[in-house]
This record gives structure tokens, sequence and C-alpha cells, in this order.
């Protein structure tokens, strides 16, 4: 695999790891931070968090534009693991792969996130638009209750 072809990026938050799990796996926490845009807006989350279980997740933009995005669990290892296709409604055929493990390091979590086999054909902006989701990740665990 290409390294242009795989996005990885580390991120720590000052959270315990459950309620980073809990706002990768619950419909009504994923609704608050997922999608790039810092004006956006979750719109419909429905997740079967197991693995062969389907998710699928809609969202806007500031600007109204509406994305949706789906796949299947592959791996699903709570708290730590997470592994899932990713697509997008507006770009059929065209399927990569997400990672998500986490770990407790004191009063925070680390996350080594990995979005693989990304290609050429999206239009999306995946390095720029996953970090920019999960600054939004981390004022939601700013909220949350453990």
């Amino acid at each position: 695999m290409e390294s242009t072809d795989t996005i990885s990026i580390t991120h720590r938050m000052r959270a315990p790891i459950a309620d980073v799990w809990k706002a990768w796996t619950n419909p009504n926490h994923i609704l608050k931070w997922f999608g790039s845009d810092p004006d956006g807006t979750g719109i419909e989350a429905r997740l079967n968090v197991q693995p062969g279980g389907a998710f699928e997740v809609s969202f806007k933009n500031g600007d109204g534009t509406r994305h949706t995005c789906y796949g299947i669990y592959a791996e699903v290892e709570e708290p730590n693991k997470l592994t899932f296709t990713w697509n997008w409604r507006s770009e059929p055929g065209v399927e990569s792969l997400v990672r998500v493990l986490l770990k407790q390091d004191g009063d925070s979590t680390e996350m080594q996130f990995q979005h693989a086999h990304v290609g050429h054909e999206s239009a999306h902006d995946y390095e720029f638009g996953w970090k920019s989701t999960f600054m939004k990740l981390n004022k939601v665990l700013c909220q949350m209750d453990s």
C-alpha cells in the first residue's frame, strides 16, 4: 500500500476511553461531532456496532450541502478497536477502510486513526476533513458525562 493511499492521525483527547468509545458507537453522540464543517450538523445516524453490522450517518455542512457515509463493521473490540468499511452515497463504488485504535493514558485517551485505500477517486480531502472532525469531537467530549 502506498503512503499516499493512507491517512494516519494520532489524536489525544482529555477524556476517558469509555467516552471516546461512546462518541464513536452511540448514534446520539456521533451526530454531535461527525462532519468536518465546524458549522455542520448531524441529521441521522444508524449504527449496528457489531462485526458484520452496518452503519449510515448523514450530516450537512453550514451551507446546507448534505453528505451520507456508510459501511460495514469488520472488527469491534470494546473499548479499544473499531474497523469498518467507508463509502459515500455520492461516490458509488469507491470503498476505503477505517481503523480506530483507542488506548487509555492517564486521564486522556490516545486515538490512532487510519483511513486506508483512500485512493485518488474520491473528491474528499480526507486528511483535512478528519482533523477538522476530530476538533469537533474534542468539544463534544468536553461536554459528555461518563
